[in-house]
Order: C-alpha cells, then structure tokens, then sequence
C-alpha cells in the first residue's frame, strides 16, 4: 500500500520547538533543563499533555523514560522514533529536543490526514543522556541494552550528593521494568550535528551510518621538583618539558594517519602548579575517533610506542576507555536515503563523532539516525542554532521514511 505524499506543518514545528524551548529557557536564550531537576519534569509533563491531546497512551519504565504510543490497527513491532529532553547546564533548544519534537510532529502530522498507521508509532524520551547530572551520559538507554549496571546507576550522585535514584523516586516518574521496549520494526533519531561539515558544504541531510569507535588515554610524566631560579637547565627533570614534547610527538604521528581521524588533548594536570617550582608530574588525556577501528588499534599503538622515559622523566600510559563503532542497520539506513531522495533534499552519509542513545538502542533494534545542519557547528551552548527551514526538512525524512516503514 503506497500512503499519500504528506509533510509535516513547519510553522507549527517552529511554534513547538521554541514551546519546549520555555523550559529552562535561560536569559542568553539557550536552555538549561538537568535530567529530573523541576524543569525536566515540568517538560516531560508538557510532552505528556501533547501526546495525551493526540489520544497516545504514555507510558514510563523503570528508568523514567518515557514511551507515547499512537496505536496502530495491526499488531507488530512498533517504529519509534526517540531522542531526549535533558540538556547540559546552558545548552542549546535543538539538542536531543528536536529528535522527541521530530516523534511528535510525525504523530501529528498522521492525525491532521486522517492516517490510522498499520503499525503503532511510538515516542521515545530517555532519561539523562546528557549526563550533565547524573554521570555517565546516555544512562538510561545504557540500562535499557545491558551497556550499564541498573543499581550502579541508581546510587550515581549528582553534585549535591542526591542519588539518581532518589531523585527518580521522587519524580513521579519511575515506571515498570515491564514497560521497556523489547521489540521495533525500526528506531529513527533525528539530531543535530553538533559540527560544521553540512553547513560547510552546504547540505541539508546527513545520513548518518555510524557512531565513531574511539580511545581515551591518560598519559603521564614523572620528574623531581626543585628551585626555578637556582637549578640549572641541564640537571633539570621537568615533566612538564617531557609532556609537551610527548603531545607534538603525538600530534606529528597522529596528524598523518588519517584525514577523518579526529584527536583532543582535554585535560592537564601539573604538578605542584606553582610558578617557581620545576614541575615533578604532569598528567594529560588524548582521545581519538574514528570509524575505522583499525585506525583507532593504530592510534593506541602510538601511543604504546611513547618512549617510558624522556628528559630523565617517566612516562607511563594508561587507558581509561574506549568503544567500538556502532554501525546503524543497512536495510533501515536504506530507507532514510531513500526518503531524502524522494524529498529532493540535499543529502551526505556522515559519521557521529558524539554519542547518543541510538548507539546503544542499535545493539537489539534496527536502527538508523539524521542530521541536520549546526550553524557554525555550535552546540552544548547556548548560541546553538539550527534553521527552522533545516529543522523542518530532517523532520520530513523521518516522517517519509515512517510512511516507507508503513507501506510495506
């Protein structure tokens, strides 16, 4: 059965993300809505209402995320589409908002034509993907595909020493293990991009196939600390000199790996930090991306190969994690290309290089995710922009790729 050619309302889309927006707007107009503080709750009760009024049952599991069922006139796996509603502290109003937005724009959309979907159409919005909270990010959907220990994340504690777990207990918005979804036809998350290679190159699709393994290290140089002024330069063991000699290594070796390899220095620590004293230990990070994992096994080798000592200084390597890229389900990427075609969108394959609840929903739902264009790739800002034109279109993927979905 071939559904009618139908798009989604983009004034009422624009209305809806600056609605959201309202929560935990901030004078600087970004938002700053932390998972399950009073703004989360305010807007996950607003989200409710809004699906409520589309007549979709909602509900909630055992983590607190949230599920808005339009149901369909067949029984068979759901297609979800989901994202989150948390954000960091002064963030932007499109991130992880506008895939939840998407959600509801589709169900909208199917309502206002009359559309009684073959198959029910469910809303996602996971519980403390940012993290900014409750550490670790992408929480709840890390519970939800086995990635995390569920009473681990329960006893996590914000800064104030609240547990996440309290914390959802007094939400009123800890559900049922029995609600988590077990089964889809497909999950679709539309996202910003949170980089600049769309609007670069002017494009208003990306298609994204995977989200990028990576490698976090801890590097560290061991000295002696003495006298600034009196020791002289040769009987010197400076680990700050040795570390900074070990990051243009790095860099050298690194920078000629690969075009698409992506590598940060984070963080750095020195030791005593005082200004007349010769630093005796300096600890830095570097992580790397990739979707090559073998780009990435080359990346550590690197940094295995760093000398252990330099400048009469130790130096010792220590990996503090890493992950594997996660590629999205061929047949259902297929389908969101093919969507973008039919649009007349213009349209790349893209890679995420940040995460998001889709990685680990990927490991037992077909899954696929689209993004849409960051204005000079800003995001986690409040300066965070992505056109409302740009918005409109990456929802009208996921709604021509849910009317592909129901056509079958």
């Amino acid at each position: 059965m071939q559904l009618q050619k139908i798009f989604v309302n983009g004034e009422r889309l624009k209305n809806t993300i600056e609605a959201f927006a309202d929560y935990g707007r901030t004078d600087n107009n970004g938002v700053t809505r932390l998972s399950l503080t009073e703004e989360d709750l305010k807007v996950r009760d607003y989200f409710r209402s809004c699906c409520e009024e589309l007549g979709m049952s909602v509900k909630v599991d055992d983590m607190g995320t949230m599920y808005a069922t339009l149901a369909g006139v067949e029984s068979g796996p759901p297609i979800v589409i989901g994202s989150h509603m948390d954000t960091v502290k002064k963030g932007g109003r499109f991130d992880g908002i506008l895939g939840v937005i998407a959600g509801l724009e589709v169900v909208r959309t199917l309502v206002d034509h009359g559309i009684k979907p073959k198959l029910s159409v469910t809303i996602m919005n996971f519980t403390n993907e940012e993290g900014a909270r409750f550490e670790p990010s992408m929480m709840a959907s890390g519970v939800l595909a086995g990635k995390f220990d569920k009473a681990e994340m329960l006893n996590k504690k914000d800064l104030e020493g609240i547990t996440f777990g309290e914390a959802l207990e007094e939400s009123g918005y800890e559900g049922d293990a029995s609600n988590r979804i077990t089964e889809a036809t497909a999950y679709l998350e539309l996202h910003i991009e949170q980089g600049p290679v769309l609007e670069q190159e002017e494009l208003s699709i990306g298609l994204v196939d995977c989200v990028v393994g990576m490698a976090c290290y801890e590097i560290e140089a061991t000295g002696e600390s003495d006298h600034a002024g009196t020791t002289p330069m040769a009987m010197r063991k400076d680990a700050l000199f040795a570390a900074t000699d070990l990051i243009t290594e790095l860099r050298n070796k690194l920078s000629g790996l690969d075009s698409e390899l992506v590598y940060t220095m984070g963080r750095m620590n020195v030791f005593p930090n005082i200004h007349t004293v010769i630093p005796n230990k300096v600890i830095f990070t570097i992580e790397a991306r990739h979707k090559d994992m073998e780009i990435v096994r080359e990346v550590e080798a690197i940094i295995h190969s760093l000398p252990e000592m330099l400048l009469d200084c130790g130096v010792s390597k220590t990996k503090l994690w890493g992950r594997e890229t996660v590629w999205f389900d061929r047949g259902i990427c297929d389908l969101v290309e093919q969507a973008a075609q039919t649009l007349g969108y213009s349209k790349r394959k893209i890679a995420s290089g940040a995460g998001h609840d889709a990685q680990f929903v990927a490991s037992f739902l077909p899954s696929a995710m689209v993004f849409v264009p960051s204005v000079k790739g800003k995001s986690h800002c409040e300066e965070e922009f992505t056109s409302y034109e740009d918005c409109e279109k990456g929802v009208n993927v996921i709604l021509e790729t849910v009317l592909l979905l129901l056509s079958k």
